[in-house]
């Protein structure tokens, strides 16, 4: 009898045929290429190379969707159309030296006026300029980018793919402690999570908005036939009508403080069908949304934030009342304030958090376990990060609502990946049995449960090593006799060998 499939399997056997799809397409190869043909031309920073390449191909897709949507849609009012007519993507094709330059560099910069752009379009375009000012490279990205295969590969669309691999350059941590979260960890958090269709989901430090996009990824899997997932498809068919309108306008909010990162979330979110998220350029610790707090309360919070700053205290948001400058602290806050009654979070915190002996993380680490249910705390290798940092991290998840009665401790060791700068795929990986013993919270060599009553004797410390258990495994000694007959045996043997050695001695 064929065993059924796991929700970890389908998983694995998905990304590695969307992993497949994405190489046969050829487009990693055209990533490269781009990447190299920036750097020579002198667009050496990668944040600024992944702009660039981002308003490029947005203009390309933008262009072509107002091509075929003027052929399908009766009385369809075209966005390159009359003054705007020069700036569709066609024409920069054509186009070399100065006159590409000039023209390209006027289209970008003016883009979020034109009338019949989105809001995802007009805030990409915000104060946007082109940087790519030596002329041979612009033409050689621009041809580049217009020789892309972007159609769909045997049923999948590989554009989000493509960008995230675009995305994976981004080598160097950013400021603040900002740095990407593996892809891998972000849809371990997911699944622990389990969004569904018509929930409000944020991440109020979205970076790249790879939580958002993950959620959006594990709901459709979770509503298409089993069939279909077998042959790599998530095409979410099994949703309703009315969940997919929720889900596509509605379900993701995406903050960030940096105004370069929310351009790129933004097309990420466009490249996964996703362009009516809301996203913006917005610090939930210094500004209120609506003009007061809390204000919008969400239904589940995925977040790694920010660990390494410190806010200036003028600027904190006084309702958030916590007498601290860190910004993992005051995110820990602001996610308590900011889930609805029942809501659910997956968030990850430096070690810090953990076992901080100040008056502030004390009290913080009481209001979650005593306000929440704080189902686990999940220690990652210190290596998980690399090549951006080594800080040491864990996720907690939690649910508002009810106080903790215990905590499922799990001590992931190894995530499937070498641990040093190179991060390696290794076959050592702890993850697919985190997922299994989650819905039961079993215990075993990697896991187990504290009462709460022990963690508040403990100073609400959850480092997992103050409460692991100390496991003494049985050891089966030979009988005395044995073990004084062997030392005998042996001890004649010696004897008989010292004996002979000494006689050829003597005969020398």
């Amino acid at each position: 009898m064929r065993k059924p499939e796991t929700q970890s399997d389908s998983v694995a056997k998905l990304s590695q045929s969307n992993s497949s799809n994405f190489f046969a397409s050829g487009l990693r190869q055209k990533v490269d290429q781009l990447m190299n043909v920036l750097w020579a031309g002198g667009v050496n920073n990668p944040m600024d190379s992944i702009e660039q390449l981002s308003y490029l191909i947005f203009l390309r897709l933008l262009s072509e969707r107002d091509e075929k949507a003027a052929v399908i849609e009766k009385g369809y009012q075209r966005i390159f159309s009359g003054e705007w007519a020069r700036y569709a993507w066609g024409n920069f094709v054509t186009l070399t030296g100065n006159d590409l330059f000039d023209t390209l560099r006027s289209a970008i910069e003016k883009l979020h006026e034109l009338p019949n752009l989105s809001n995802t379009g007009r805030e990409l375009f915000r104060n946007a300029t082109l940087k790519i000012y030596d002329r041979p490279t612009l033409r050689a990205v621009v041809q580049t980018v217009a020789e892309m295969d972007l159609a769909p590969h045997e049923g999948h669309d590989l554009k989000g793919d493509m960008y995230e691999y675009l995305l994976s350059k981004l080598s160097q941590s950013g400021t603040n402690g900002q740095f990407r979260t593996p892809r891998h960890i972000i849809d371990l958090i997911v699944a622990l999570v389990d969004p569904k269709p018509g929930l409000h989901i944020c991440d109020p430090a979205c970076g790249t908005a790879g939580f958002l996009i993950s959620s959006y990824s594990h709901i459709l899997r979770q509503h298409t036939k089993p069939a279909d997932l077998a042959r790599g498809i998530v095409d979410g068919s099994q949703l309703k009508p009315k969940q997919w309108d929720f889900l596509e306008s509605h379900s993701f909010t995406g903050f960030d403080n940096d105004a370069n990162m929310v351009k790129i979330a933004i097309l990420n979110l466009y490249l996964h069908q996703l362009e009516r998220a809301r996203i913006e350029h917005h610090n939930p610790l210094t500004t209120t949304q609506g003009g007061q707090y809390p204000g919008p309360k969400y239904d589940i919070i995925l977040a790694n934030p920010p660990f390494a700053g410190r806010v200036q205290r003028e600027s904190i948001l006084a309702d958030i009342n916590l007498n601290t400058r860190d910004t993992e602290l005051l995110f820990l806050k602001w996610f308590l304030d900011h889930l609805t009654d029942n809501g659910r979070a997956g968030v990850i915190v430096p070690n810090g958090v953990l076992f901080g002996s100040g008056k502030t993380d004390r009290r913080l680490r009481e209001l979650l376990l005593t306000t929440c249910d704080l189902q686990a705390v999940i220690a990652l290798p210190s290596g998980v990060f690399k090549p951006y940092s080594g800080v040491g991290t864990a996720i907690f998840v939690f649910q508002k609502g009810k106080p903790t009665d215990s905590v499922w401790f799990y001590e992931l060791t190894a995530d499937g990946y070498t641990l040093d700068d190179k991060r390696a795929p290794i076959e050592a990986n702890d993850i697919p049995d985190l997922v299994a013993k989650w819905p039961g919270r079993e215990e075993g060599p990697n896991s187990f449960r504290v009462p709460v009553e022990k963690i508040r004797e403990n100073g609400w410390q959850l480092m997992p090593g103050r409460y692991k258990p100390v496991r003494l495994d049985a050891v089966e000694h030979d009988a005395p006799a044995d073990i004084l007959a062997n030392v005998i045996r042996m001890e004649t043997k010696i004897a008989e060998q010292a004996k002979a050695l000494m006689e050829g001695l003597r005969a020398k």
